[in-house]
C-alpha cells in the first residue's frame, strides 16, 4: 500500500484550547483504567456513549498533546509504503543519504521496478535503534567525564 504524501493537520485559531481541554477530559478517561488495552468509555455532551480502543485512547492523547501545543500532527499507518523521498522527509534527512542508509543494510525496503519503496514500520525501527545508540552514547560519554573527574 503506497500511500500520498501526508497531510499534516495543523491547529488553528481556538484549536489549541480546544485540544488542550479534549485532552483533560481524555486523560481523565484514561487515566481511570487500569489496564491499558481495555477500552475508554465517555459520556459525550449530547448524552450519547462514546467507546474506543485503549491503544486508539493513547494515541489520541499524543495527538492532542501535539496540537495542543501548536504542532501539525500526520499520522501514517505502520505498513504504509513510502518512496525513499516521503521516507527521508519523516526522518528529517536528505534523500541520499536516505539511500545510503538503505543500500547498507541499516534500514529494510523493497524494490519495485527500480524504485525502493520503505516500510513505515522499518523506518521507525531504525529510529528508535538510532535514539538508543545515542542514548547510549551519550552514557558513555557521561561516565567518560565523571572518571576524568570533568563533571
Amino acid at each position: 500500500m503506497t500511500v500520498e504524501p501526508a497531510t499534516p493537520a495543523y491547529p488553528h485559531g481556538s484549536d489549541a484550547e480546544m485540544a488542550r481541554d479534549a485532552l483533560k477530559v481524555l486523560r481523565r478517561a484514561v487515566d481511570s483504567h487500569t489496564d491499558p488495552r481495555q477500552p475508554v468509555e465517555m459520556t459525550v455532551a449530547d448524552g450519547g456513549h462514546l467507546e474506543m480502543p485503549g491503544p486508539a485512547a493513547e494515541l489520541m492523547i499524543r495527538i492532542l498533546g501535539k496540537m495542543a501545543a501548536g504542532q501539525g500532527v500526520t499520522v501514517i499507518p505502520m505498513n504504509a509504503e513510502l518512496s525513499t523521498q516521503q521516507a527521508a522527509d519523516l526522518l528529517n534527512v536528505s534523500r541520499p543519504y536516505l539511500v545510503r542508509l538503505l543500500e547498507s543494510g541499516q534500514i529494510e525496503f523493497r524494490k519495485v521496478g527500480t524504485h525502493r519503496r520503505v516500510m513505515a514500520e522499518s523506518l521507525y525501527d531504525y529510529k528508535r535503534r538510532a535514539l538508543v545508540a545515542q542514548k547510549d552514547a551519550a552514557d558513555e560519554l557521561s561516565a567518560l567525564g565523571q572518571e576524568m573527574g570533568l563533571i
